[in-house]
């Protein structure tokens, strides 16, 4: 039973980060203008390759033209035909262009976006604006990007840091049409920085209430989707984790709203499901108390983030790779020690946690890719997916589990079936992306939250409490093989896309005759 676990516990959503503040600078500030130039027109956007406006599906296909680049070295890296010398950015104007693709980088990587797509993006908009030679960095907390004018001037870097970084993917898919218009032309950076700071005050898509609930139907649909049953203990158990997913959320946002780091958050989110798991096995119902423990750590359990860890890692970016896996390793420890010592109590009180329920079974195919779809459209709604996204995220997991039951109900083995689901996720989520002319992730993210391995997780964490660290060990191994499976499928689809099915674009880029990367 995998699970919507990347999430973790909900913080009560900021203040929106403002997009005018210098780079580097720690907070707030005014705007940030450019200097008037009488004598001189706004800097205006040009296309990445020959300065000629594009239009239509042309204009979303800067990643398409910006991953060759990156994947190249960057003294290999094509230049863009030098401009007239009154039309050349100044250092201001230069100043403004870095910027903007600072803050850019900044609100993909801390909208969830994969830090190689984050480089693509601040590329495209350097790029667009004729500031070039230029070189994005991006690791897990930080995005840079140095800039050298000229062999006789001084080269410039500017960097920021990304600060408690959280999935959303309304704001994902408003920085990625921000992004194909610049490369479109046309625009100038005030306009750029104006159209920025109109979507970023729209806020979040979704009620707080209706989040909270989907919270709460997330763990009740992975109940079912853990055990596949309509007995008539299945509501109570559906019930009694929709509850422990409430309580559990409302003391991740007490906690966070006195800003104490995300650990405690999971420490404190954890325990209710816990506790209301080992009550109902203490009464000999036979009320699989561990079936309402793992639908209430569906949203806790670092599947998705391992998930990640293994996708920066295929991209090469193994700094932020490692980040990412050590982030998991945390996320997880604070889940151990929130349930381990309520389950102590409980196992050695006799409660009834036998791992009967296997994770992702296929004991009532129709009703579990019921609990599917719920769990998937839940993970969207936490996620702030827009509304018009819904039924092609929903029609891809409903692809994508159907895929996998399919072939595990032929014998294939659940790692291989994950992993050739997840590449026809990958690769429908990359055309449907395409057609919306946004980023493939809201389309793939939640599509994948059923066949996340957040429930092996929490069977591994139930052999450790008692004692039996092989079957433990094995059971970590085994979630560590599906995240990988995972995003090896997804990765596989995301470069098919990109190989059979690009983007027309002007001025394709020339094939490099040494292809490497910076290891990050």
């Amino acid at each position: 039973m995998p699970e919507h676990e990347q999430l973790g516990p909900r913080a009560e959503p900021g203040g929106p980060v403002d997009p005018s503040r210098p780079a580097g600078a720690a907070g707030p500030a005014g705007p940030s203008r450019l200097p008037a130039r009488p004598d001189k027109v706004p800097l205006q956007a040009r296309t990445p390759m020959d300065g000629r406006a594009v239009t239509g599906l042309g204009a979303t296909s800067w990643p398409d033209r910006m991953l060759p680049l990156l994947r190249m070295p960057t003294a290999a890296r094509p230049l863009l035909p030098d401009l007239p010398g009154e039309d050349r950015p100044d250092p201001a104007e230069v100043a403004a262009v870095l910027d903007l693709a600072l803050l850019v980088g900044e609100l993909l990587l801390a909208s969830g976006e994969a830090a190689e797509d984050v480089e693509a993006a601040m590329l495209a908009v350097a790029r667009a604006y004729g500031v070039h030679p230029c070189d994005p960095q991006v690791t897990f907390t930080r995005v840079a990007v140095s800039y050298r004018p000229g062999p006789a001037e001084p080269p410039l870097t500017v960097e920021r840091s990304v600060r408690r970084p959280s999935g959303d993917y309304a704001r994902l898919a408003l920085l990625f049409r921000l992004v194909t218009r610049i490369s479109a032309g046309g625009i100038d950076v005030e306009e750029a920085h104006r159209r920025l700071a109109a979507g970023l005050r729209s806020g979040h898509r979704y009620p707080g209430w209706l989040v909270a609930l989907s919270c709460g139907l997330l763990a009740g649909a992975a109940t079912v989707l853990v055990g596949g049953r309509t007995d008539a203990r299945a509501g109570l158990v559906f019930a009694s984790a929709f509850v422990a997913a409430l309580v559990g959320d409302r003391l991740a946002v007490l906690v966070a709203r006195h800003d104490l780091p995300e650990f405690y958050q999971f420490v404190l989110a954890a325990t209710p499901a816990a506790l209301i798991g080992i009550l109902l096995s203490f009464n000999g119902l036979h009320l699989r108390g561990s079936a309402v423990i793992t639908g209430g750590l569906y949203a806790l359990l670092p599947g998705w983030r391992l998930v990640a860890a293994a996708q920066e890692g295929l991209a090469g970016c193994y700094l932020t790779a490692a980040a990412r896996m050590l982030e998991a390793l945390y996320m997880m420890t604070g889940v151990v020690i929130g349930v381990t010592a309520v389950l102590y109590v409980g196992i050695n009180h006799g409660a009834d946690l036998a791992a009967r329920d296997l994770p992702v079974g296929a004991s009532n195919p129709p009703l579990q890719l019921v609990a599917a779809v719920l769990v998937t459209l839940a993970f969207a709604v936490m996620l702030n997916t827009e509304p018009g996204a819904l039924p092609a995220v929903l029609l891809n997991s409903t692809a994508g589990w159907t895929t996998y039951g399919v072939l595990v109900g032929a014998g294939q083995q659940p790692v291989a079936a994950a992993a050739l689901a997840a590449g026809l996720v990958g690769l429908a989520g990359q055309v449907m992306a395409r057609h919306r002319g946004t980023s493939a992730l809201p389309h793939v993210s939640a599509a994948l939250g059923p066949l996340l391995p957040g429930s092996v997780l929490y069977f591994a964490l139930l052999a450790f409490v008692r004692g039996d660290a092989v079957t433990g060990l094995r059971g970590v191994a085994h979630a560590c093989a599906m995240a990988m499976a995972l995003a090896i499928g997804v990765n596989l689809g995301r470069e098919a896309a990109r190989l059979f099915l690009p983007a027309p674009a002007p001025g394709a880029v020339p094939p490099a005759r040494h292809r490497g990367r910076h290891r990050r």
